[in-house]
């Protein structure tokens, strides 16, 4: 199982965003992308955080009863990301996705984000060796 790495399935055609996207612009990539995460980049190009699908559900629903879009990324998104490396052995990974309730994981390689990956993707994966 050692050989099968994190940057063998990740997904590397994904958005990002800065924190100071209007929320209403990051929801819109988010969707449009159909992507269940972005993450979220400084100006020199480090990630400073995530914005998640369920991150967009209070100001979307604010937006909705209110007819106003307020804030920018940096308000709701998550500071506390939890990543993998390119490098990481995807059985690790998948210990990883037991472990915690995201769907999601950035991948760094270095201190730059490459891609992420899909709990589905392991999963598929897992399915397809076993």
């Amino acid at each position: 199982m050692t050989e099968y790495r994190v940057g063998g399935i990740m997904r590397t055609d994904i958005p990002t965003l800065t924190a100071d996207t209007p929320i209403r612009r990051a929801v819109a990539v988010l969707v449009d992308a159909k992507a269940a995460a972005a993450p979220v980049l400084s100006d020199d190009g480090e990630m400073i955080g995530i914005l998640t699908q369920k991150d967009c559900f209070r100001p979307a629903l604010h937006a909705s009863y209110h007819r106003e879009w307020t804030g920018r990324v940096e308000d709701h998104m998550s500071r506390n990301v939890i990543s993998v490396d390119v490098e990481d052995e995807v059985i690790r990974v998948a210990e990883m996705f037991i472990e915690h309730p995201h769907r999601v994981f950035p991948v760094l390689s270095g201190s730059g984000v490459a891609g992420v990956l899909h709990r589905s993707d392991v999963l598929a994966l897992l399915s397809r060796i076993g």
